[in-house]
């Protein structure tokens, strides 16, 4: 697969270049904890820890361990944890938490457990560890407990679901693409529908969804896993659950690995992170242009890598005006929007250019449309749980703006700005219209604890862009170092061949040691 050449970045300014990851790992010293830990603390609304969390000694594994249903790797247990549905009242209603586990493959060797951190917010976890189980080096394997879990309300986990309508599950609605001129009515009818059904159908638990409720989730799994400290790999989403668990329980984290990164600003959120796909787009669409335009490739659809962004926006354009009739996909339709979805879920990752590519070239008309990608029943009910807790999560961690018509005027704005996403990233959605105000602010990220997180992050990343894993290193002062990949897509570790940048992360994992001062990956 070519490179992209014409579009590659020099290394960031304060980062050191790392042909070699080795030559700048060395040693660093923990920060001592201060009062500003017990101060973070505080922000818990935890006045009462079970005594194995405030002793400081590792306790006993209280879990009953059993295998996992239909799981393909035999090593993986299964196990339940039980947490208050609100942690203001600890002795009150309560739920579960579905979690997993791989033993470290050599006891001898054992550090502890790295708890994975699942993305979304919506995403499952209950399987990573076997599926990490595949990539991570055998390093890692034996010296981590491999430990994941369904977050709050996801799959195994005690379950919420909103009971949309399966024409209200399309990804174009979700997204809130506006329609073809620009008019944003339809979203704005659609995300008042789809709060007023999660508000009725989720129940106290949807309510209960929050970044803050998970970081203490997870340290009640620590507490359950009789573990005094807790190592953590959180992706995307992932990664600001594992800042906010930094921030909340500073004390009790191990090392650290945040990868693809979430801008932390507390007065926005997830608000801010939508709107960070137009400029992830603009980042990552020029890797798309040079693989689109390379002589060979068989699903080229232009001479040239400048043409292929006009080339996009006028067949977007176009089929605005005439969609194609696609039977059997949802919408049934090809059109602008069901395009712009499709190639903002390719930008993520290399692999998944030819299916963007293939698709303009049947809106070209050079192909035949492909078979619709249609959803199976059985999968409509895991459909339903993500798109509950990620409006939960959306809506329970920050209030937004109620007001339709400055959503409409952000939108049109960004259509001028970045024509690629039409608006898309600053439109309304249900969290606009959700009856329920949040249970307690956003989580500030700050540089309070032991300076043991490493962030990796790709320099073109559509979902999480580069900018804003900046904004994660500056909250987190010298609590970070953090690893830049001159890489495209989605997922740094173990996730896009580039040795550097894995040789970085592993070394941590590994020994402790993170990198003196930050680290620049070359691409390759």
């Amino acid at each position: 697969m070519p490179k992209n050449t014409k579009h590659t970045t020099s290394a960031p300014k304060h980062t050191t270049s790392a042909k070699s990851p080795k030559t700048t790992l060395k040693n660093t010293s923990r920060n001592a904890l201060t009062a500003a830990a017990a101060a973070a603390l505080a922000v818990t609304g935890l006045t009462a820890l079970p005594a194995a969390a405030d002793t400081g000694r590792a306790g006993q594994d209280r879990l009953t361990w059993s295998a996992c249903e239909g799981q393909a790797d035999p090593r993986q247990q299964c196990a339940t944890v039980t947490v208050p549905l609100d942690y203001r009242d600890p002795h009150g209603e309560q739920i579960t938490l579905a979690v997993s586990r791989i033993r470290a493959a050599r006891p001898d060797q054992r550090h502890g457990v790295l708890l994975t951190i699942p993305g979304g917010p919506g995403g499952s976890g209950l399987n990573v560890p076997a599926n990490a189980a595949k990539r991570l080096p055998q390093s890692v394997l034996d010296r981590f407990d491999l430990v994941g879990f369904d977050p709050r309300g996801v799959g195994r986990s005690t379950p919420v679901s909103c009971d949309l309508d399966r024409s209200d599950l399309s990804m174009v609605k979700l997204h809130g693409w506006p329609a073809a001129d620009g008019s944003i009515d339809g979203n704005v009818s659609y995300a008042r529908r789809a709060a007023e059904t999660c508000a009725r159908n989720g129940g106290p638990v949807l309510r209960s969804i929050s970044t803050a409720n998970e970081a203490r989730d997870i340290d009640s799994i620590r507490r359950a896993l009789g573990e005094r400290r807790l190592s953590a790999w959180g992706t995307s989403y992932g990664t600001y659950a594992g800042a906010v668990y930094a921030t909340m329980f500073p004390q009790r984290t191990d090392r650290i690995v945040l990868d693809s990164n979430d801008d932390p600003d507390p007065t926005r959120v997830e608000r801010g992170w939508l709107a960070a796909y137009g400029p992830g787009v603009e980042d990552r669409f020029p890797d798309f242009a040079e693989w689109a335009a390379s002589p060979g490739n068989p699903d080229r659809v232009a001479d040239t890598p400048e043409e292929v962004r006009p080339l996009f926006l006028d067949l977007t354009a176009r089929l605005d005006r005439a969609p194609l009739p696609w039977p059997g996909s949802d919408p049934a339709e090809l059109n602008g929007n069901v395009l712009r979805e499709a190639m903002l879920q390719s930008l993520y990752a290399d692999a998944k250019f030819p299916d963007l590519a293939r698709l303009m070239l049947a809106g070209l008309g050079r192909r035949p449309l492909p078979a619709p990608v249609t959803l199976p029943d059985q999968a409509v009910q895991a459909v339903q749980n993500s798109v509950a807790v990620s409006v939960g999560t959306l809506c329970g961690d920050v209030a937004w703006p109620t007001d339709p018509a400055a959503y409409a005027k952000d939108v049109a704005a960004e259509r001028a700005a970045r024509p690629l996403t039409a608006g898309m990233p600053v439109n309304v959605g249900p969290c606009a219209f959700w009856p329920f105000a949040p249970a307690e602010p956003p989580v500030e990220v700050t540089d309070r604890g032991p300076a043991n997180i490493l962030l990796a992050q790709n320099l073109r990343d559509v979902a999480t862009p580069y900018r804003g894993a900046l904004k994660l290193r500056a909250a987190l002062g010298e609590r970070a170092r953090m690893v830049t990949v001159d890489s495209g897509g989605h997922d740094v570790y173990v996730a896009n061949g580039n040795a550097c940048g894995d040789a970085v992360v592993t070394d941590y994992l590994v020994t402790g040691r993170r990198p003196a001062g930050d680290v620049f990956c070359p691409a390759g």
